[in-house]
């Protein structure tokens, strides 16, 4: 394997606090060496001079879409995607066609990373057969096939008593299990946060509380079994406070945040535009500082970005038919670097909460510059402007509502396993 030397870049590690100006050099695949006068013969030169040297980012919420909806996304296009925003490594939700819950469709995404994606992909199984909410599915045999945790996404499982036995069954396998915490009997309908501007709309109404009585509900299971439980896409000041007091009970509890729901608010859904529809719907102003609080004090474990690509015509309908989703991978960095900004959170914490947490929760390689750790390396330049338009971007989708806007920080190179895949200015650099 070739030999890359990375150039006067301020060092963030957070798996060792180490924040400084140095040189790092890559060979092997792995990190080899940081600090300065490092031996350059026969290595490639990366000019990191202004920029940040972090460990590639490790996304624990993303669709690829592979298999059975390649025309929204596929696996080399979302590998190609996730390495352009300097992610390394991606976990990819179960929802697929047909649904991720045989190890023969854990399988078949591995094989197809292997062959197709830039980035490392990590398969999260079904939780339920089907994502239907009745029968667990096999977690041993799909654990064997190479999943990482298990979820039934957007699928709230319903039943408690199940879900009791799918955390309890989690605890032999080892594995988180990832929840989507939403009262379907709350949310009914709803397609926007319930409040003034649901109101002003004439949409439905998603209150707060659906999340919030889940995040409770699962919490408490969690408590009961001793299991890992992980709570998806945290996006109200209620659900933040009882993962809070959970943690501080000693409960296995983790949470990631995306970032639309650290810096948009429902407001951003007044003029109907598709693309702010997500789930959980975008919410007030109170809970977006509450999930930023959150993911500061370390409440909320990592950023992930919920990357969900839908195509065109399916966005492009009224808000109530339109499906739920964005894209993320190519704008996560400027979106989020907003904390850095506004002096919030320091350059190496949340560089924690992009990578060594995520890697720690699914327990695989990453988060660490120290020598000999895989060569899973961003460069970012914090200070960068360009205007993001994803017509130019490399997932096949757009649905984002960032389309057209000046941003600031830009991933401007990505390696994995050693081996350069992104630079800003050559692209995407595998077949």
């Amino acid at each position: 394997m070739s030999r890359i030397l990375i150039l006067g870049g301020r060092l963030l590690d957070p798996a060792s606090a180490r924040d400084e100006t140095a040189d790092l050099l890559l060979e092997g695949g792995c990190i080899a060496a940081a600090g300065s006068d490092l031996d350059s013969r026969g290595a490639e030169v990366i000019d990191a001079a202004g920029c940040w040297v972090a460990p590639g980012f490790v996304d624990l919420h993303t669709h690829l879409r592979e298999p059975g909806q390649e025309h929204k996304e596929d696996i080399a296009s979302g590998g190609r995607s996730a390495v352009a925003g300097g992610f390394t490594s991606l976990a990819c939700m179960a929802n697929t066609e047909p649904v991720n819950d045989d190890p023969a469709t854990t399988d078949y995404i591995i094989d197809r990373a292997r062959q197709e994606s830039p980035a490392r992909v990590y398969p999260i199984a079904a939780a339920t057969k089907g994502l239907k909410g009745e029968i667990m599915t096999e977690m041993s045999a799909l654990m064997a096939a190479g999943a990482v945790a298990f979820s039934d996404d957007g699928k709230t499982i319903m039943d408690s008593g199940l879900m009791r036995r799918i955390l309890e069954y989690s605890r032999l396998v080892e594995v988180p299990v990832v929840v989507h915490c939403e009262d379907r009997m709350l949310v009914l309908d709803g397609v926007v946060n319930e409040g003034p501007v649901s109101t002003k709309l004439g949409l439905p109404g998603n209150p707060a509380a659906a999340e919030e009585v889940h995040v409770s509900r699962d919490v408490r299971l969690a408590e009961l079994t001793g299991a890992h439980l992980h709570v998806a896409h945290v996006s109200t000041a209620g659900a933040v406070k009882t993962i809070r007091e959970a943690r501080e009970r000693g409960v296995s509890i983790t949470a990631e945040a995306t970032p639309h729901h650290l810096t948009l608010t429902d407001a951003a859904a007044l003029d109907y535009d598709t693309n702010t529809k997500v789930a959980p719907p975008l919410r007030s102003a109170a809970d977006v500082e509450a999930c930023r609080r959150g993911l500061v004090d370390g409440t909320i474990d990592c950023v992930a970005t919920d990357h969900a690509p839908h195509a065109v015509h399916e966005k492009d309908q009224e808000y109530t038919a339109a499906p739920p989703g964005l894209i993320g991978f190519e704008t996560a960095v400027p979106v989020v670097l907003d904390l850095v900004r506004r002096d919030e959170i320091s350059p190496l914490e949340l560089i924690r909460r992009f990578s060594t947490n995520p890697a720690h929760i699914i327990q695989r390689p990453g988060g660490s510059l120290a020598d000999g750790e895989p060569g899973d390396v961003v460069v970012i330049d914090p200070n960068r402007r360009w205007t993001y338009d994803p017509a130019k971007g490399y997932s096949k989708s757009r649905n984002s509502p960032w389309a057209g806007l000046e941003m600031i920080g830009r991933t401007v190179a990505t390696l994995v396993e050693g081996r350069l895949v992104y630079h800003v200015d050559r692209g995407v650099l595998v077949p």
